[in-house]
């Protein structure tokens, strides 16, 4: 708690006079470019490693960066991932979607021993986080199934990718994101980044597989865009 509030105090007298101007903008209404999806883990930080400032990215971070498939609730509840895609899309009208993994995540390997039939040993875990990880069930069958995009990577940081492609496949059972996406109007997006060394690595379709967003990469990222 501490570290909070001295960073308030210093975000106070050291930052915010360079910022005012923005956050007076900001005050208006928001534009962002993006709707970024991310792991709610502590250690994953989107606007670090891309270097945008508030106003630019529209963002939702939850345990194991999961977007629920649309309808798929079976108490009938809407969840908060769904309307934050349908008023990202349908409101604010962003022209792009990434969904984020990374590395070394423990919804990862949470889902990783809860689905995988050669754990016996099953995690006991939280009702509500157990419920939560339904979700990521179809990422570890696909996985376990033998989908796999890079056996360098350690099993889990295998499925976190996996998991990845999965969540963009839920992303498009919305019929807002479905509608504009086949339209050219939405771009999705595939990123992983890896805490051990800040690397960002994008999804590279051409070769099926995860690659460091590079000069050159981001060179064809624009181009395609």
């Amino acid at each position: 708690m501490r570290k909070l509030v001295e960073g308030v105090l210093d975000f106070r007298s050291r930052i915010l006079p360079s910022m005012r101007g923005l956050f007076s903008e900001l005050a208006k209404g928001q534009r962002p470019d993006c709707f970024f999806v991310a792991c709610s883990d502590s250690r994953v930080v989107p606007n670090l490693f891309s270097s945008t400032n508030p106003g630019d990215l529209f963002v939702m971070r939850n345990v194991g960066n999961i977007v629920p498939p649309a309808n798929t609730n079976s108490e009938g509840d809407m969840l908060s991932e769904g309307a934050a895609v349908e008023f990202s899309v349908g409101v604010l009208g962003v022209r792009d979607i990434i969904v984020c993994g990374h590395s070394e995540c423990g919804a990862m390997i949470a889902a990783h021993a809860l689905n995988s039939p050669q754990v016996t040993d099953k995690p006991k875990l939280p009702p509500h986080v157990a419920g939560w990880l339904k979700y990521a069930a179809p990422s570890a069958n696909k996985f376990l199934s033998g989908q796999v995009l890079d056996k360098e990577w350690a099993v889990h940081n295998q499925l976190s990718q996996v998991n990845v492609l999965q969540q963009l496949e839920h992303m498009q059972t919305y019929p807002i994101v479905k509608e504009r996406y086949q339209d050219g109007k939405l771009g999705l997006h595939g990123w992983w980044y890896d805490i051990g060394t800040g690397d960002v690595y994008v999804y590279d379709r051409s070769n099926a597989k995860f690659v460091i967003l590079s000069e050159s990469i981001a060179q064809d990222l624009l181009y395609d865009h």
